[in-house]
Protein backbone atom coordinates (compact mmCIF):
# COMPACT_ATOMS: atom_id res chain seq x y z
CA UNK A 1 0.00 0.00 0.00
CA UNK A 2 1.53 3.30 -1.13
CA UNK A 3 0.22 6.40 0.62
CA UNK A 4 2.56 9.15 -0.63
CA UNK A 5 1.85 12.05 -2.97
CA UNK A 6 4.28 14.67 -4.27
CA UNK A 7 7.82 14.82 -5.62
CA UNK A 8 9.85 17.41 -3.70
CA UNK A 9 7.08 18.24 -1.25
CA UNK A 10 5.58 14.93 -0.17
CA UNK A 11 2.67 13.97 2.04
CA UNK A 12 2.45 10.51 3.60
CA UNK A 13 -0.96 9.53 4.99
CA UNK A 14 -1.48 6.94 7.73
CA UNK A 15 -4.23 5.51 9.95
CA UNK A 16 -7.75 4.12 9.72
CA UNK A 17 -11.16 5.56 10.50
CA UNK A 18 -11.64 3.74 13.83
CA UNK A 19 -8.06 3.66 15.04
CA UNK A 20 -7.16 5.86 18.02
CA UNK A 21 -5.18 8.23 15.78
CA UNK A 22 -4.66 9.18 12.15
CA UNK A 23 -2.11 11.52 10.65
CA UNK A 24 0.31 12.69 7.98
CA UNK A 25 4.00 13.37 7.52
CA UNK A 26 4.72 16.44 5.39
CA UNK A 27 8.28 16.35 4.06
CA UNK A 28 10.22 18.85 1.94
CA UNK A 29 8.85 22.10 3.33
CA UNK A 30 11.65 24.55 4.09
CA UNK A 31 12.44 26.15 7.42
CA UNK A 32 11.04 29.38 8.79
CA UNK A 33 7.41 29.10 7.67
CA UNK A 34 4.98 30.43 10.27
CA UNK A 35 2.37 27.95 11.49
CA UNK A 36 -0.97 29.77 11.78
CA UNK A 37 -3.03 27.54 14.08
CA UNK A 38 -6.02 29.89 13.92
CA UNK A 39 -6.12 29.36 10.17
CA UNK A 40 -5.76 25.60 10.60
CA UNK A 41 -8.74 25.67 12.99
CA UNK A 42 -10.76 27.66 10.46
CA UNK A 43 -10.05 25.10 7.73
CA UNK A 44 -10.92 22.21 10.06
CA UNK A 45 -14.21 23.90 10.95
CA UNK A 46 -15.10 23.98 7.24
CA UNK A 47 -14.58 20.21 7.04
CA UNK A 48 -16.67 19.47 10.13
CA UNK A 49 -20.26 18.31 9.57
CA UNK A 50 -23.39 20.34 10.04
CA UNK A 51 -25.66 17.80 11.72
CA UNK A 52 -28.76 19.34 10.14
CA UNK A 53 -27.72 18.18 6.67
CA UNK A 54 -24.70 15.94 7.26
CA UNK A 55 -23.35 13.14 9.46
CA UNK A 56 -23.94 13.18 13.22
CA UNK A 57 -20.39 11.93 13.87
CA UNK A 58 -18.73 14.83 15.68
CA UNK A 59 -15.00 14.94 16.36
CA UNK A 60 -13.02 17.63 18.17
CA UNK A 61 -10.24 17.19 15.56
CA UNK A 62 -7.66 17.71 18.28
CA UNK A 63 -4.23 17.50 16.65
CA UNK A 64 -0.60 17.85 17.62
CA UNK A 65 2.72 18.22 15.84
CA UNK A 66 5.21 15.53 16.84
CA UNK A 67 8.07 16.81 14.70
CA UNK A 68 9.12 19.60 12.37
CA UNK A 69 7.60 22.55 14.27
CA UNK A 70 9.34 24.62 16.94
CA UNK A 71 8.32 28.01 18.31
CA UNK A 72 5.38 28.02 15.86
CA UNK A 73 7.63 27.79 12.79
CA UNK A 74 8.76 24.96 10.54
CA UNK A 75 12.25 23.68 11.30
CA UNK A 76 12.97 22.20 7.88
CA UNK A 77 12.65 18.61 9.06
CA UNK A 78 9.65 16.35 8.41
CA UNK A 79 6.43 17.74 9.86
CA UNK A 80 4.53 15.01 11.70
CA UNK A 81 0.86 15.59 12.51
CA UNK A 82 -1.35 13.36 14.67
CA UNK A 83 -5.15 13.71 14.89
CA UNK A 84 -7.18 11.90 17.54
CA UNK A 85 -10.25 9.80 16.73
CA UNK A 86 -12.66 10.10 19.64
CA UNK A 87 -16.25 9.50 18.51
CA UNK A 88 -16.04 5.91 17.28
CA UNK A 89 -18.91 3.40 17.00
CA UNK A 90 -17.27 0.30 15.55
CA UNK A 91 -20.23 -1.95 16.48
CA UNK A 92 -22.15 -0.50 13.53
CA UNK A 93 -19.91 -2.57 11.24
CA UNK A 94 -19.90 -5.94 13.00
CA UNK A 95 -22.92 -7.34 11.14
CA UNK A 96 -21.77 -6.23 7.68
CA UNK A 97 -18.05 -7.04 7.81
CA UNK A 98 -18.55 -9.76 5.19
CA UNK A 99 -20.90 -7.76 2.94
CA UNK A 100 -19.77 -5.50 0.10
CA UNK A 101 -21.38 -2.10 0.61
CA UNK A 102 -22.38 -0.87 -2.88
CA UNK A 103 -20.13 1.95 -4.05
CA UNK A 104 -17.54 1.28 -1.33
CA UNK A 105 -14.09 -0.33 -1.36
CA UNK A 106 -15.05 -3.27 0.89
CA UNK A 107 -14.77 -5.95 -1.80
CA UNK A 108 -11.72 -4.54 -3.60
CA UNK A 109 -9.78 -3.95 -0.37
CA UNK A 110 -10.70 -7.43 0.93
CA UNK A 111 -9.25 -8.99 -2.23
CA UNK A 112 -6.21 -6.70 -2.49
CA UNK A 113 -5.19 -7.06 1.17
CA UNK A 114 -6.14 -10.75 1.53
CA UNK A 115 -8.79 -10.08 4.19
CA UNK A 116 -6.47 -8.25 6.58
CA UNK A 117 -7.93 -4.81 5.86
CA UNK A 118 -9.64 -2.84 8.65
CA UNK A 119 -13.26 -2.65 7.50
CA UNK A 120 -14.57 -0.49 10.37
CA UNK A 121 -15.87 2.78 8.98
CA UNK A 122 -14.14 2.06 5.70
CA UNK A 123 -10.76 1.77 7.43
CA UNK A 124 -8.01 3.49 5.46
CA UNK A 125 -10.50 4.40 2.72
CA UNK A 126 -12.59 6.57 5.03
CA UNK A 127 -13.19 10.26 4.48
CA UNK A 128 -12.08 10.70 8.10
CA UNK A 129 -8.49 10.58 6.82
CA UNK A 130 -9.02 13.88 5.00
CA UNK A 131 -8.72 15.64 8.38
CA UNK A 132 -4.89 15.59 8.58
CA UNK A 133 -4.77 16.40 4.85
CA UNK A 134 -6.68 19.60 5.60
CA UNK A 135 -4.18 20.51 8.33
CA UNK A 136 -1.16 19.97 6.07
CA UNK A 137 -2.87 21.80 3.21
CA UNK A 138 -3.70 24.75 5.47
CA UNK A 139 0.00 25.15 6.30
CA UNK A 140 0.96 25.25 2.63
CA UNK A 141 -2.03 27.36 1.58
CA UNK A 142 -1.08 30.01 4.14
CA UNK A 143 2.53 29.94 2.88
CA UNK A 144 1.29 30.49 -0.70
CA UNK A 145 -0.36 33.75 0.36
CA UNK A 146 3.13 35.25 0.66
CA UNK A 147 3.06 35.44 -3.14
CA UNK A 148 -0.65 36.35 -3.25
CA UNK A 149 -1.46 32.88 -4.61
CA UNK A 150 -4.99 32.06 -3.52
CA UNK A 151 -6.96 28.82 -3.82
CA UNK A 152 -10.73 29.05 -3.53
CA UNK A 153 -13.72 26.85 -4.27
CA UNK A 154 -17.47 27.05 -4.41
CA UNK A 155 -20.33 24.60 -4.66
CA UNK A 156 -21.28 24.64 -8.34
CA UNK A 157 -24.14 22.15 -8.13
CA UNK A 158 -26.09 19.95 -5.74
CA UNK A 159 -28.73 17.81 -7.39
CA UNK A 160 -30.70 20.06 -9.73
CA UNK A 161 -29.64 23.35 -8.11
CA UNK A 162 -26.77 25.23 -9.78
CA UNK A 163 -24.53 28.11 -8.79
CA UNK A 164 -22.93 30.37 -11.41
CA UNK A 165 -19.32 30.00 -12.57
CA UNK A 166 -16.46 32.18 -11.39
CA UNK A 167 -16.52 35.44 -13.36
CA UNK A 168 -14.84 38.46 -11.76
CA UNK A 169 -12.17 36.65 -9.75
CA UNK A 170 -11.09 39.62 -7.66
CA UNK A 171 -14.68 40.03 -6.51
CA UNK A 172 -15.74 36.39 -6.41
CA UNK A 173 -12.88 35.13 -4.26
CA UNK A 174 -14.02 37.46 -1.48
CA UNK A 175 -17.51 35.96 -1.67
CA UNK A 176 -16.41 32.37 -1.09
CA UNK A 177 -12.94 32.42 0.50
CA UNK A 178 -12.95 30.29 3.68
CA UNK A 179 -16.77 30.23 3.80
CA UNK A 180 -18.61 27.35 5.50
CA UNK A 181 -21.10 26.99 2.62
CA UNK A 182 -19.36 28.67 -0.32
CA UNK A 183 -21.69 29.78 -3.10
CA UNK A 184 -21.55 32.80 -5.42
CA UNK A 185 -25.31 33.32 -5.80
CA UNK A 186 -28.13 33.04 -3.26
CA UNK A 187 -28.66 29.30 -3.74
CA UNK A 188 -27.66 27.88 -0.34
CA UNK A 189 -31.22 27.32 0.87
CA UNK A 190 -32.23 25.51 -2.32
CA UNK A 191 -29.13 23.31 -2.17
CA UNK A 192 -29.79 22.44 1.46
CA UNK A 193 -33.36 21.53 0.55
CA UNK A 194 -32.02 19.06 -2.04
CA UNK A 195 -29.87 17.45 0.66
CA UNK A 196 -32.68 17.33 3.21
CA UNK A 197 -35.03 15.78 0.65
CA UNK A 198 -32.50 13.03 -0.17
CA UNK A 199 -31.92 12.32 3.51
CA UNK A 200 -35.66 12.16 4.23
CA UNK A 201 -35.94 9.46 1.56
CA UNK A 202 -33.02 7.50 3.14
CA UNK A 203 -30.88 8.39 0.14
CA UNK A 204 -27.95 10.60 -0.83
CA UNK A 205 -27.17 13.12 -3.55
CA UNK A 206 -24.15 14.28 -5.55
CA UNK A 207 -22.96 17.53 -7.05
CA UNK A 208 -20.08 19.54 -8.43
CA UNK A 209 -17.54 22.00 -7.07
CA UNK A 210 -15.44 24.53 -8.96
CA UNK A 211 -11.98 25.64 -7.88
CA UNK A 212 -9.73 28.51 -8.91
CA UNK A 213 -6.04 29.17 -8.31
CA UNK A 214 -5.29 32.87 -8.58
CA UNK A 215 -1.94 34.61 -9.28
CA UNK A 216 0.11 31.57 -10.23
CA UNK A 217 3.39 32.43 -11.96
CA UNK A 218 3.81 31.43 -15.59
CA UNK A 219 5.72 28.21 -16.11
CA UNK A 220 4.50 25.66 -13.54
CA UNK A 221 4.07 22.14 -14.85
CA UNK A 222 5.69 20.02 -17.54
CA UNK A 223 4.45 18.79 -20.92
CA UNK A 224 2.96 15.31 -21.08
CA UNK A 225 3.35 13.21 -17.92
CA UNK A 226 3.81 15.90 -15.27
CA UNK A 227 1.49 18.52 -16.71
CA UNK A 228 -0.24 20.87 -14.30
CA UNK A 229 -3.52 19.18 -15.19
CA UNK A 230 -2.18 15.68 -14.53
CA UNK A 231 -0.61 16.64 -11.18
CA UNK A 232 -3.84 18.27 -9.99
CA UNK A 233 -5.94 15.40 -11.35
CA UNK A 234 -3.87 12.78 -9.54
CA UNK A 235 -4.41 14.62 -6.26
CA UNK A 236 -8.14 15.12 -6.81
CA UNK A 237 -8.76 11.49 -7.75
CA UNK A 238 -7.15 10.51 -4.45
CA UNK A 239 -10.50 11.50 -2.94
CA UNK A 240 -12.97 8.63 -3.15
CA UNK A 241 -15.94 10.88 -3.84
CA UNK A 242 -14.40 12.49 -6.94
CA UNK A 243 -15.46 10.80 -10.19
CA UNK A 244 -14.72 13.46 -12.80
CA UNK A 245 -12.63 16.55 -13.49
CA UNK A 246 -12.59 19.20 -16.20
CA UNK A 247 -10.35 22.22 -16.71
CA UNK A 248 -11.72 25.50 -18.01
CA UNK A 249 -14.48 24.86 -20.54
CA UNK A 250 -13.77 21.13 -20.19
CA UNK A 251 -16.35 18.96 -21.92
CA UNK A 252 -17.84 22.14 -23.39
CA UNK A 253 -15.04 21.96 -25.96
CA UNK A 254 -16.70 18.91 -27.48
CA UNK A 255 -19.48 20.90 -29.18
CA UNK A 256 -17.38 24.00 -29.93
CA UNK A 257 -15.30 25.37 -32.79
CA UNK A 258 -11.77 26.58 -32.33
CA UNK A 259 -12.63 30.02 -33.64
CA UNK A 260 -15.05 30.43 -30.76
CA UNK A 261 -13.07 28.97 -27.86
CA UNK A 262 -9.39 29.70 -28.59
CA UNK A 263 -7.96 32.04 -25.93
CA UNK A 264 -6.38 35.03 -27.72
CA UNK A 265 -3.24 36.51 -26.11
CA UNK A 266 -3.01 40.25 -25.61
CA UNK A 267 -0.81 42.73 -23.77
CA UNK A 268 -2.60 44.61 -21.02
CA UNK A 269 -0.70 47.16 -18.91
CA UNK A 270 2.57 45.51 -19.86
CA UNK A 271 1.35 42.04 -18.88
CA UNK A 272 0.45 39.09 -21.10
CA UNK A 273 -3.10 37.84 -20.55
CA UNK A 274 -5.73 36.00 -22.56
CA UNK A 275 -9.01 37.64 -23.55
CA UNK A 276 -10.90 34.50 -22.51
CA UNK A 277 -9.90 31.64 -20.23
CA UNK A 278 -11.51 28.60 -21.80
CA UNK A 279 -8.33 26.55 -21.27
CA UNK A 280 -8.46 27.22 -17.54
CA UNK A 281 -5.10 28.97 -17.25
CA UNK A 282 -3.04 26.11 -18.71
CA UNK A 283 -1.38 25.69 -22.13
CA UNK A 284 0.73 22.66 -22.97
CA UNK A 285 0.46 21.44 -19.39
CA UNK A 286 2.05 24.69 -18.13
CA UNK A 287 0.46 27.59 -16.24
CA UNK A 288 0.06 30.68 -18.45
CA UNK A 289 -0.57 33.24 -15.69
CA UNK A 290 -4.35 33.28 -15.94
CA UNK A 291 -6.49 31.81 -13.14
CA UNK A 292 -6.36 28.01 -13.17
CA UNK A 293 -10.00 26.89 -13.09
CA UNK A 294 -11.25 23.33 -12.77
CA UNK A 295 -14.40 21.50 -11.66
CA UNK A 296 -14.92 18.22 -9.84
CA UNK A 297 -17.86 15.84 -10.12
CA UNK A 298 -18.75 14.43 -6.68
CA UNK A 299 -20.74 11.22 -6.48
CA UNK A 300 -23.60 10.66 -3.99
CA UNK A 301 -22.43 9.21 -0.69
CA UNK A 302 -22.60 5.42 -1.18
CA UNK A 303 -23.72 4.71 2.42
CA UNK A 304 -27.50 5.03 2.38
CA UNK A 305 -30.24 3.60 4.60
CA UNK A 306 -32.16 1.89 1.80
CA UNK A 307 -32.00 -1.90 1.51
CA UNK A 308 -29.60 -2.77 -1.34
CA UNK A 309 -28.59 -5.91 -3.16
CA UNK A 310 -25.00 -7.04 -2.66
CA UNK A 311 -22.79 -10.10 -2.09
CA UNK A 312 -21.43 -11.91 0.93
CA UNK A 313 -17.83 -12.19 -0.29
CA UNK A 314 -16.71 -14.55 2.48
CA UNK A 315 -19.45 -17.12 1.89
CA UNK A 316 -19.74 -16.56 -1.87
CA UNK A 317 -23.49 -15.88 -2.00
CA UNK A 318 -25.83 -13.10 -3.09
CA UNK A 319 -27.31 -11.13 -0.21
CA UNK A 320 -28.90 -7.83 0.80
CA UNK A 321 -27.49 -5.12 3.05
CA UNK A 322 -29.01 -2.62 5.43
CA UNK A 323 -26.36 -0.07 6.36
CA UNK A 324 -26.47 1.48 9.81
CA UNK A 325 -24.29 4.21 11.23
CA UNK A 326 -23.75 7.94 10.76
CA UNK A 327 -23.29 9.04 7.17
CA UNK A 328 -23.48 12.22 5.11
CA UNK A 329 -26.38 12.40 2.66
CA UNK A 330 -24.10 14.74 0.67
CA UNK A 331 -20.35 15.35 0.94
CA UNK A 332 -20.13 18.16 -1.64
CA UNK A 333 -19.82 21.01 0.86
CA UNK A 334 -17.26 19.25 3.07
CA UNK A 335 -15.05 18.24 0.14
CA UNK A 336 -14.43 21.88 -0.83
CA UNK A 337 -11.82 22.54 1.85
CA UNK A 338 -10.21 19.12 1.28
CA UNK A 339 -9.78 19.74 -2.45
CA UNK A 340 -8.31 23.17 -1.69
CA UNK A 341 -5.81 21.54 0.67
CA UNK A 342 -4.69 18.98 -1.90
CA UNK A 343 -4.44 21.69 -4.55
CA UNK A 344 -2.20 23.73 -2.23
CA UNK A 345 0.06 20.70 -1.75
CA UNK A 346 0.36 20.25 -5.53
CA UNK A 347 1.16 23.94 -6.12
CA UNK A 348 3.61 23.97 -3.21
CA UNK A 349 5.37 20.94 -4.67
CA UNK A 350 5.64 22.57 -8.12
CA UNK A 351 6.96 25.82 -6.66
CA UNK A 352 9.64 23.97 -4.66
CA UNK A 353 10.54 21.97 -7.76
CA UNK A 354 10.97 25.14 -9.83
CA UNK A 355 12.38 27.61 -7.29
CA UNK A 356 14.01 25.46 -4.59
CA UNK A 357 13.34 24.32 -1.06
CA UNK A 358 13.59 27.83 0.43
CA UNK A 359 11.00 29.33 -1.92
CA UNK A 360 8.64 30.33 0.89
CA UNK A 361 11.21 32.51 2.64
CA UNK A 362 12.16 34.35 -0.57
CA UNK A 363 10.82 37.83 -1.25
CA UNK A 364 9.48 37.05 -4.72
CA UNK A 365 9.39 34.43 -7.45
CA UNK A 366 11.64 36.23 -9.95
Amino acid sequence: MRNIIGNNLTLTLFGESHNPEIGVVLDGLGAGIKIDEDYISLCLSRRKPNSMIETSRKESDHYRFFSGVFNSCTTGSSIGIIVENENIKSDDYDDISHLARPGHADYTSFIKYHGYNDYRGGGHFSGRLTTPIVIAGAIVKKALEKFNIKIVSHIKQIGNVNDRDFEDFNKDINLVKDQFFPVLDQVQNQMEEEIIKARSEFDSIGGKIQLAIINLPVGLGEPYFSSLESEISKAMFSLGGVKGIEFGLGFGFCSSRGSKVNDSFIYSEGKVITKTNNNGGINGGISNGMPVVFSLAIKPTPSILKTQKTIDFKNGINDVINIKGRHDPCIVRRICVVSEALTALVIGDLLITKYGNDVFIKENLD
